[in-house]
């Protein structure tokens, strides 16, 4: 499988291509705030961050999606974080350098998030990868979000590349399950979040990459070989 060129790397996003967790963890602590409660240090909402919503409230709340006020706090969050939705966000270190190098070699690369498009648009246009994007899948692009891997399969047919050729790179588990299902290699970016699960090597990724360098480095020797 290794000897397959890379034709397209796909990305997720919180946690992968972009810190996010500063802005999403804003938008947390909004809302603490307004029910009257001490906002979350930094070290404890970063974590959570690719679980979205859903981690934020439940570290931040201990609610999860069967309590009654989950909506209306989640919809607050979200309002929140609309609101101020590239404040703070920037491509992780190395990774603006990933993205030239992978042009540079005729490798498209694309967006796989579990984010929503009314958050992915605006954010993805705000860091200036609108543009340069062979796709942008967000969580309601396909009929399932990931750990499915119909968003993945949806990338490579908007990227016009088959799934053999191309490889997802992922900070959380279900990233790797995605990338698994659709028949991609998978590469665990261990620079992101990690999520609070199973540790990132027994995930099952083909490769771990350390930082956004070492990423790239283990995307050009496979095309070497």
């Amino acid at each position: 499988m290794n000897s397959t060129p890379t034709r397209c790397v796909l990305f997720d996003l919180d946690g992968t291509l972009a810190d996010t967790a500063p802005d999403l963890g804003a938008a947390l602590n909004r809302v603490l705030e307004e029910e009257g409660l001490a906002p979350l240090p930094m070290s404890a909402t970063r974590p959570v961050t690719s679980q979205g919503v859903r981690g934020l409230l439940r570290i931040g709340l201990g609610i999860g999606p069967d309590d009654p006020d989950y909506q209306t706090l989640a919809q607050r969050v979200l309002k929140h974080y609309a609101a101020g939705i590239c404040q703070h966000t920037r491509l992780f270190d190395g990774m603006a350098a990933v993205l030239d190098a992978l042009e540079s070699q005729r490798v498209k690369w694309g967006i796989v998030t579990n984010k929503h498009a009314r958050f992915t648009e605006p954010l993805v246009d705000a860091l200036g990868l609108a543009q340069r994007a062979a796709c942008v899948i967000s969580g309601d692009s396909a009929a399932h979000p990931k750990p499915h891997p119909a968003p993945l399969i949806m990338a490579c047919e908007r990227a016009n590349v088959p799934t053999e050729h191309s490889i997802y790179v992922g900070d959380d588990l279900r990233d790797i399950q995605a990338g698994q299902a659709a028949g991609m290699r998978t590469i665990a970016a261990a620079w992101g979040y990690l999520g609070d699960g199973e540790a990132i090597h027994e995930w099952g990724a083909d490769h771990i990459a350390s930082t956004p360098e070492a990423l790239l480095d283990v995307v050009l020797s496979i095309n070497v070989q």
